[in-house]
């Protein structure tokens, strides 16, 4: 009964400021018209790409691995080890995030190719974009046959679809080249890391990325779509930590955070909790808890990330060294920084949030 009353007062409190943010960035989408004009097309019943190569994934290579297949589509040459070095400089990081593939590609892959990606995906979105050329990776809870060590995060390139057998063809650097997935499948596991997807595109179709977006080409709109969706989720089982994560997630986006941190507290204790290795891949409670002040939140968490396994996540570190800095303890948070650049020196927030602490200790 308590959970079932936050809920609802989580729903009322959300409810007018979620509108007013619709009603101020909301765009048009496009009509069947407008897109034929473009040169796209309406989904067929099945549809599949070509011309990719597989890699399997090096050592925690996943991220790198799954984005160079997806380049491959385009012409690049060079193998996984290429992005795994500049993702991930030590061998031993377990996670890249979207943010960072997405950089990846639009600063240092030469030519054309580009990539964006959003949040609240469907399968919709994955028929319209692959039956139009793109492909798409898009990030998944993950537990595949013989796994022993539980639930991880994990890419998956999707690269065809099929509504009579209700698969999604995918390129999977874990088990190989086109590995079906159930439709059901990929909504219940994509729904664990907010629906999240990358397209890849070569920048000449870059006004057709945009018209198969609709009104998610607009960052705003897309966290508000993308709520609706993980608050639905919590409507029809509100023991489901991930539609509470979601939607902590979402808040985050819209700068929205006491309730982001109400949400985040939510997810941790409904429906047994979150995999211990959930804080290895997705940062908002962190990121809530710190702007909200509840930075002994953020250490614990932090240090709970250390005992299994977070030390290899140089956002453990970053984040600590946020809330360290925000509990005054300057020479803690520059030492947290600077461990997660000697993790990961291309990880830009450390940099920047290094490079401020230490110019206003200066003056």
């Amino acid at each position: 009964m308590k959970r079932l009353l936050l809920l609802s007062v989580l729903l009322i409190i959300v409810l007018v400021p979620v509108t007013v943010f619709a009603q101020e960035t909301v765009q048009t989408v496009a009509n069947a018209e407008d897109l034929a004009a473009l040169g796209l097309v309406p989904a067929p019943p099945a549809w599949s790409l070509g011309n990719f190569n597989h890699e399997f994934q090096g050592w925690n290579n996943c991220g790198p691995a799954t984005i160079t297949m997806g380049l491959s589509h385009f012409g690049y040459g060079f193998d996984q080890t290429r992005a795994q070095q500049w993702l991930k400089p030590n061998i031993e990081d377990k996670n890249v995030s979207p943010w960072q593939m997405v950089d990846f590609v639009n600063t240092q892959v030469a030519g054309t190719t580009r990539a964006l990606y959003r949040a609240g995906g469907d399968l919709d979105t994955l028929r319209s974009f692959i039956a139009n050329g793109f492909p798409v990776l898009i990030e998944a809870g993950y537990d595949p046959p013989g796994n022993t060590q539980g639930w991880m995060g994990h890419y998956l390139l999707v690269v065809g679809y099929d509504d009579a057998t209700q698969r999604i063809t995918s390129y999977d650097s874990f088990l190989g080249p086109n590995v079906p997935y159930t439709y059901d499948e990929i909504r219940e596991d994509w729904s664990h890391f907010n629906r999240t997807y990358i397209v890849l595109y070569d920048i000449s179709r870059e006004a057709q990325v945009h018209a198969l977006l609709g009104d998610d080409l607009d960052t705003t709109q897309n966290a508000i779509n993308a709520l609706e969706m993980a608050r639905a989720d919590a409507i029809a089982d509100p023991e489901n930590p991930f539609a509470w994560f979601n939607m902590g997630t979402n808040f985050v986006a819209l700068g929205m955070y006491q309730e982001a941190a109400v949400a985040y507290d939510q997810a941790r204790n409904v429906g047994g909790g979150l995999p211990f290795r959930m804080l290895w891949y997705q940062f908002g409670p962190f990121e809530a808890y710190n702007a909200v002040g509840r930075y002994g939140d953020t250490i614990a968490l932090a240090r709970v990330n250390l005992d299994n396994g977070g030390e290899f996540v140089e956002e453990t570190f970053y984040y600590g060294g946020i809330a360290r800095q925000g509990m005054g303890e300057t020479e803690r948070a520059i030492s947290n920084f600077q461990a997660a650049l000697n993790f990961n020196p291309n990880f830009t927030p450390a940099r920047v949030a290094l490079d401020e602490l230490v110019a206003a200790t200066s003056t």
